[in-house]
């Protein structure tokens, strides 16, 4: 599955520069509203020990992670909902996304242009607000569609009609309507809108070096809107990311072990986001390669399958798996299956986290 995650805030907190500590692209960094006018995009390999941990057991030509797509999208003001600044085109470039990674600036001084004193929860206050305000326009228009076909008796229509209707009434209360509870049929009814607020946000707070446990007032104001929302944040200083990405292994190691880091901020934040959408990885090892797959938790074996490739779903007949825990435990595959430890799967099979997979696939 390709996994996208979009960066958005205010302008000038930061977005080019975490984009760039994250991926090492060099985004343009500029001190000025609306430096980023196209998004940035770049594909990132998501860090993973495991793969190499398979390695010393399994001999392969190469080692493939999983990767995932991030978007460094212009940054959003007041009225984009209306289309001011760069509104809709920034709206749409959200829409795409799996995830919304939002980023605050947790840091004062002058180097970085700000007409008004930071102030993260006013900050993410107007950010979600006009994600509602977007929203709501789509709702509305959603209505506005299904209304005289519902009054036929269409039972679809009449379900959207209801859903649609709730979820106006939310957002009108400047409600995220991810966090409310939802039947499945209803989620079915929405999802064709690819609604802003039924996507899970991150936020990153980007800190001063000087705040890396992010222990300020201005952090705190983070932590506190995302407990009250029942959202994820973590604290990134995008200038020391930066910096950390710049430099030889070796250097970057003794710098982090200097300064008491113990994983990346991209690290961080792939675990993060494989948390907030409920993902796990699974493995395929052979002579030609070790390869990590991204799925949803209570994937089964049948789809898992099809994320290699489509026609494999369809054509999927068992899956031979066994646990990484057993690889390290006994060695080698040869040694765990001697063992008993490989096990024969069928369609009903549900996949564990880190489970090594052989499929078996029709024709």
């Amino acid at each position: 599955m390709g996994l996208s995650c979009g960066i958005v805030g205010l302008p000038n907190v930061g977005k080019s520069t975490i984009f760039s500590a994250l991926t090492s692209a060099q985004a343009e960094r500029g001190n000025y509203p609306f430096c980023t006018i196209e998004p940035n995009v770049a594909i990132v390999d998501v860090p993973d020990a495991n793969l190499y941990t398979i390695q010393r057991h399994i001999q392969t030509q190469k080692v493939v992670p999983a990767q995932v797509k991030i978007v460094d999208i212009a940054g959003l003001i007041a009225g984009a909902s209306q289309g001011e600044g760069m509104g809709n085109q920034f709206l749409a470039n959200i829409r795409e996304c799996d995830a919304i990674m939002q980023v605050v600036r947790c840091f004062g001084g002058s180097t970085v242009v700000r007409e008004e004193p930071v102030n993260p929860a006013k900050d993410m206050e107007l950010i979600e607000l006009e994600l509602c305000l977007a929203d709501l326009e789509t709702v509305g228009k959603a209505l506005d569609r299904v209304a005289r076909k519902a009054r036929t008796g269409d039972k679809q229509a009449v379900l959207e009609l209801d859903t649609f209707t709730r979820a106006k009434t939310m957002l009108e209360n400047g409600t995220w309507l991810r966090n409310q509870e939802w039947k499945a049929t209803e989620v079915e009814a929405l999802k064709p809108l690819c609604l802003l607020t039924m996507k899970a946000i991150l936020y990153v707070a980007n800190v001063a070096d000087d705040d890396l446990d992010a222990k300020s007032p201005l952090a705190n104001q983070v932590a506190e809107r995302a407990k009250k929302s029942g959202a994820s944040w973590i604290p990134i200083c995008g200038d020391l990311e930066c910096e950390l990405r710049s430099m030889g292994a070796e250097d970057r190691a003794s710098f982090m072990k200097e300064l008491g880091i113990a994983e990346t901020g991209l690290d961080r934040l792939v675990q993060s986001v494989y948390r907030l959408l409920s993902l796990q990885t699974y493995y395929t090892a052979g002579e030609k390669e070790i390869r990590a797959w991204t799925i949803h938790q209570g994937t089964t074996a049948p789809a898992a399958a099809g994320v290699i490739h489509t026609d494999f779903e369809k054509q999927f007949i068992r899956a031979q798996i066994y646990s990484l825990e057993d690889l390290v435990a006994y060695g080698s595959e040869a040694s765990v299956r001697a063992a008993g430890k490989i096990r024969t799967e069928g369609r009903d099979y549900v996949m564990r986290d880190h489970d090594i997979c052989h499929f078996l696939i029709g024709k």
